[in-house]
């Protein structure tokens, strides 16, 4: 374990890697214009990272492919496991490009290294195939050279999943570690009108945004709450995808619907109830239940379907 660590750590403060990574992540940013585009590499339609699915597939084949040739066994069969993994890393690559172009930089510098060796296996396994397409058998080094070079690019994906938490949910723990009772935020009277806001609620930095001249005075307001002009919701201020304090973030409209862009990846999150219109972030951004009491405003996390809400 420790062998494994230390190169990545080295890695992944590897300053000289920046320029390279800067021009990747540049290059990459200005191929993917296409928002759409980018969405669905990201995943944002999936709910979760679409990169790490799709090597999966390129993945197990290729090391299907090495298995099958280190025993000896059918290089037809093998061959066919090679060409489906080679089919299925061009979309993995794609995807994992879009992802990288997001990353912060001890993100980036792993992920340069990871999709250059994931370059090298790529060049393995198209040259059994390519020998053994032009009538000659053999290709079975080449195989264990893809395999053994894969293996290592996977390591590093573990790193970079794992340790450094890319395409995780940054904001997963708030359900569990945030307030299940009522908790006083403050007098809405004192919470400027259409602007973010950060409050801490419990432990967990929130933002807080006022809605002047709105239908209600909260998402679902329990008993005692009182009603009015203003509408007020509550999100945890953390985007899922990096982290970035979303109160920094810009108010817009998009297809009818609040949302605030996230100020460090430009993520785009309904306010109504946190969900993800644009990557890339793939996770909603949690929402606070709301009531107003005498005048100031309550939140707690959100309770399951079938618990009390009172």
């Amino acid at each position: 374990m420790r062998l494994t660590e230390i190169p990545a750590d080295r890695i992944e403060h590897a300053e000289v890697l920046d320029g390279p990574a800067g021009k990747a992540r540049d290059l990459v940013q200005r191929a993917l214009g296409n928002q759409r585009l980018k969405d669905a590499l990201h995943g944002v339609w999936l709910g979760h990272p679409l990169h790490p699915a799709l090597a999966q597939v390129a993945l197990g084949s290729f090391l299907s492919a090495t298995l099958i040739d280190a025993s000896g066994g059918s290089q037809r069969e093998s061959s066919r496991l090679v060409a489906a993994g080679l089919l299925a890393s061009a979309p993995t690559a794609a995807a994992g490009w879009a992802d990288f172009a997001e990353g912060h930089e001890e993100q980036q510098r792993v992920g340069l290294v990871h999709a250059g060796l994931n370059v090298c296996a790529l060049a393995c396994y198209g040259g059994a195939l390519l020998r053994r397409r032009g009538g000659r058998r053999g290709g079975r080094v080449l195989t264990a050279a893809g395999g053994a070079l894969g293996g290592l690019s996977a390591a590093l994906g573990g790193h970079l999943s794992f340790r450094l938490a890319s395409g995780a949910n940054h904001a997963e723990e708030v359900q569990h570690v945030g307030p299940g009772e009522w908790q006083p935020v403050g007098p809405v009277s004192e919470l400027p009108a259409d602007t973010p806001v950060r409050r801490i609620i419990g432990d967990i930095p929130a933002l807080v945004l006022r809605r002047n001249g709105a239908s209600s005075a909260g998402n679902g307001a329990g008993e005692g709450a009182q009603g009015g002009a203003d509408e007020v919701t509550v999100l945890s201020d953390r985007c899922p995808h990096l982290s970035a304090p979303l109160h920094e973030g810009e108010l817009s409209s998009v297809d009818g619907e609040l949302c605030i862009t996230c100020p460090w990846h430009s993520s785009v999150f309904q306010v109504s109830d946190g969900a993800v219109v644009h990557g890339p972030a793939t996770a909603p951004v949690p929402r606070f239940e709301t009531r107003i009491v005498n005048g100031t405003l309550q939140a707690r996390v959100r309770t399951l379907p079938g618990v009390d809400a009172s």
